[in-house]
């Protein structure tokens, strides 16, 4: 750190990072050059039919109005927590649906043949039985 960056004002930081195009979150970049009336095409680049001014006229406002648009979704931050909720709902529920038909399909299977069911259940009990007499013996 250099001694220029200890009497800098969180401010002009704050604008030097702001002007990086690597610091835009979505990947796109600044805008470059003039904005606004400096960025006015010149009237000799203006087209001379009016029906193509009035094309590129609407163009311009509808390409503005998708950017306000996603400008508006991003600031949305209560709608974004709502979708992302509503996205983990549905993954909640697929994986209960997944785990449902995963316990039917086991069901089935010691129904269909019951003695590794019955085997495991019988270590099981037989497990606890030594536990519990070695701990009554102590």
């Amino acid at each position: 750190m250099s001694a220029d960056d200890e009497t800098r004002s969180a401010d002009d930081v704050k604008a030097d990072f702001d002007k990086d195009p690597a610091n835009v979150s979505d990947g796109t970049e600044a805008t470059p050059g003039p904005v606004g009336v400096e960025a006015a095409p010149d009237s000799a680049a203006l087209p001379e039919d009016q029906e193509e001014l009035r094309r590129q006229i609407e163009e311009t406002r509808a390409e503005l109005g998708d950017t306000v648009e996603a400008l508006s979704a991003k600031a949305d931050v209560k709608g974004q927590a709502k979708a992302k909720v509503d996205e983990t709902k549905t993954q909640l529920r697929d994986q209960q649906d997944q785990a449902k038909a995963k316990v039917s399909e086991y069901q089935a299977q010691a129904k269909e043949n019951p003695t590794p069911v019955a085997a495991v259940a019988g270590g099981a009990v037989a497990l606890l039985l030594l536990i519990f007499f070695l701990r009554r013996r102590d």
